[in-house]
């Protein structure tokens, strides 16, 4: 069963949306985010993680109960391949990192959209899950190609020759329909050989021209932050899409109130 779009309908009517993301490997993860009801899709960070097509399944699976779309950002290697299956799991946004170039746009098109005279990509029949009844009627057959039509894909702008290139990048991405960018502040720096520059205030140009431009070609800008507070800035720059933190970091600090909470309540023993 496909499960409908949801994030593609909320930025079709240019709603704000709220997401969070997560590295680890355990389906519940994907669960239990669905089952607060407080997040409109969330994100498997699969670049730094470790996983496989059947984990792809069993995350999406997960998610499903909750009718939480998924989306997943993939590594710069074999982005086509592991975009494609993600989508055959059940998957319904790609965040593609990595991107220096309109030519890079172009490419990731390609891959994700359907192979049909209207989209031009290079997306075809592929009867895995959530298709695994098959391609049997016409209206599985619609609802296949609506389901791909409807994969939100995001770009990543995250190196120094992609800010230097960043005008004609968004260009295509607008010809392309590309729907989101994401700025990258740790992959910025460290592209700069400055990769303490990611702690310091001398960042904020950068990321703000990003933002600018996205805006200015009409391509929604989202921003990751790690708490409710870092949501003001970018407010007042015009962003109304949000990651919230992500697990290790979550888990952390839970753990880290929890502890010193109880260890101030032991010492007084």
């Amino acid at each position: 069963m496909i499960i409908q779009n949801t994030l593609r309908k909320k930025l079709d009517a240019g709603e704000p949306t709220i997401s969070t993301r997560f590295m680890s490997a355990d389906p519940d993860i994907a669960e239990l985010i669905a089952d607060t009801g407080l997040f409109d899709y969330a994100e498997y960070y699969a670049e730094g993680s470790a996983f496989s097509m059947q984990l792809l399944y069993h995350i999406a699976r997960a998610a499903q109960c909750g009718n939480l779309p998924l989306m997943v950002k993939l590594d710069q290697e074999n982005q086509g391949f592991w975009a494609q299956a993600a989508v055959g799991a059940g998957f319904q946004a790609i965040n593609f990192t990595d991107i220096r170039s309109s030519t890079d746009v172009e490419a990731l098109h390609r891959t994700i959209r359907p192979d049909n005279p209207e989209k031009g990509g290079m997306m075809g029949v592929k009867p895995r899950r959530p298709m695994l009844a098959g391609y049997a009627t016409e209206s599985d057959t619609k609802e296949y190609r609506e389901a791909l039509e409807s994969i939100v894909v995001i770009v990543m702008i995250e190196k120094d020759i992609a800010v230097k290139n960043i005008d004609e990048i968004l260009d295509v991405a607008r010809q392309r329909q590309i729907d989101m960018t994401q700025w990258g502040a740790a992959d910025f720096s460290f592209s700069r050989g400055t990769p303490e520059l990611v702690w310091s205030s001398e960042l904020r140009p950068f990321e703000e021209l990003v933002i600018r431009k996205s805006i200015e070609y009409g391509i929604v800008p989202r921003v990751e932050i790690n708490s409710v507070d870092d949501a003001h800035r970018y407010i007042d720059l015009g962003i109304r899409h949000f990651s919230m933190g992500w697990d290790r970091l979550i888990y952390q600090q839970g753990l880290t109130r929890l502890g010193e909470g109880i260890r101030k309540l032991a010492e007084d023993l």
